[in-house]
């Protein structure tokens, strides 16, 4: 763990030397703290380990039976950091009650698993900033998000980006996705994240926005019925009143350098995955890039949660692979669906600026709940 202002020490050299020595170490770094490290205040080595995945209960790591939820401090840390998305965005969550009725809130959400969120995965994934918190604060549901590998593999010689900046993700609870993950997380009753259109839909190239790229396979429709599991369509929008791509892949790939550090990550990607249990299709044959964009004047996001669709008691019917597409098909136009209503209806919201928001805020408090659209 390289510290930034180490006096006594010369710990990043050190600590770039022990992680080339040690084969499964990985390396952290601490730019604003001095030597005397953990006795620094906001420092906690069980969280380190927790957020590098080294906490383990056998011999290898198990991402479902190895995780220890956070506690109350390491989630008042994260979601500290991501406060002021939720006070600039002012999310807006509608739910769907068993009766059809939409309500803001979360109220629809079962609380009994297993529950699976089906969705949309919005521009460099900025939905999941205020969601994962929302649900915590508000249903004490931590979602388990299913989550692209890359944010488990380290390669030691630098090829890929840094893994510290998403050890949040880790402590919040997200693992690798794959079929042996999900059916853990089914099995254990939990409330997972999906988005099936995952890396090719939170990198999408310029004016595709809010179009879902699924794969065509729908095993996790008949991985959900195994276990009877509640399926909950969703969608949100916001992404293009927060951002506006400059480059994406494609004008990356024009330019001679961008390209061949595109090509050199995802080759340290290919050759670094083993482990990471199989996946294929859209989420393994992706090129490993970051976009680059021009923020915007923050606007609005919107998650609108569907009603849930049952699958206790359909294991038979939907070991059939035609009924578990058909299902499958239903829930990919019930999320195009939910993003359709959205983009509809926050036309009607006088609360969509920020200007509007900041003004409300004022005069009722900036932890009041700004108003939106008639539901």
């Amino acid at each position: 763990m390289p510290i930034g202002k180490d006096q006594l020490l010369p710990s990043q050299e050190e600590g770039q030397r022990l992680t080339s020595a040690l084969p499964k170490s990985q390396l952290r770094s601490f730019e604003d703290h001095g030597h005397f490290l953990f006795l620094e205040d906001g420092v906690d080595l069980v969280t380190i380990i927790k957020g590098a995945s080294y906490y383990r209960r056998g011999k290898s790591l198990d991402y479902i039976s190895d995780f220890m939820p956070p506690t109350a401090t390491e989630f008042n840390e994260l979601n500290e950091e991501n406060r002021w998305m939720s006070v600039l965005m002012s999310p807006v969550m509608l739910s769907t009650l068993e009766d059809g009725k939409i309500v803001r809130g979360l109220s629809g959400i079962p609380s009994e698993g297993p529950v699976l969120l089906v969705g949309y995965h919005n521009l460099m994934g900025f939905e999941v900033y205020t969601m994962v918190p929302q649900f915590l604060i508000e249903r004490k549901i931590l979602l388990r998000g299913l989550t692209h590998p890359i944010l488990f593999v380290d390669s030691k010689d630098g090829g890929l980006p840094d893994l510290g900046p998403y050890d949040k993700f880790r402590i919040m609870g997200a693992v690798p996705v794959s079929a042996v993950n999900f059916y853990k997380l089914m099995s254990s009753k939990s409330h997972a994240l999906l988005y099936p259109g995952g890396m090719r839909e939170a990198m999408h190239r310029k004016g595709e926005e809010y179009k879902l790229f699924w794969p065509e396979t729908s095993e996790f429709v008949r991985m959900a019925a195994t276990f009877g599991a509640t399926i909950i369509p969703f969608g949100t929008v916001g992404e293009d009143d927060v951002a506006q791509i400059v480059l994406d892949v494609d004008d990356q790939m024009k330019i001679p350098f961008m390209k061949s550090q595109i090509e050199e990550w995802t080759k340290q990607y290919i050759k670094v995955r083993t482990g990471t249990q199989g996946e294929v299709g859209e989420v393994g044959n992706q090129p490993i890039h970051f976009l680059f964009y021009l923020p915007k004047f923050p606007g609005r996001f919107y998650y609108y949660f569907g009603k849930p669709i049952e699958t206790k008691g359909r294991k038979q019917e939907l070991r059939d692979k035609k009924k578990a597409h058909e299902l499958y098909l239903e829930i990919k136009s019930e999320v195009e669906n939910c993003l359709a209503y959205l983009k509809e209806k926050r036309e009607n919201d006088p609360y969509r600026n920020i200007l509007a928001r900041l003004i409300y805020q004022a005069t009722h408090g900036f932890t009041s709940q700004v108003p939106t659209f008639d539901l």
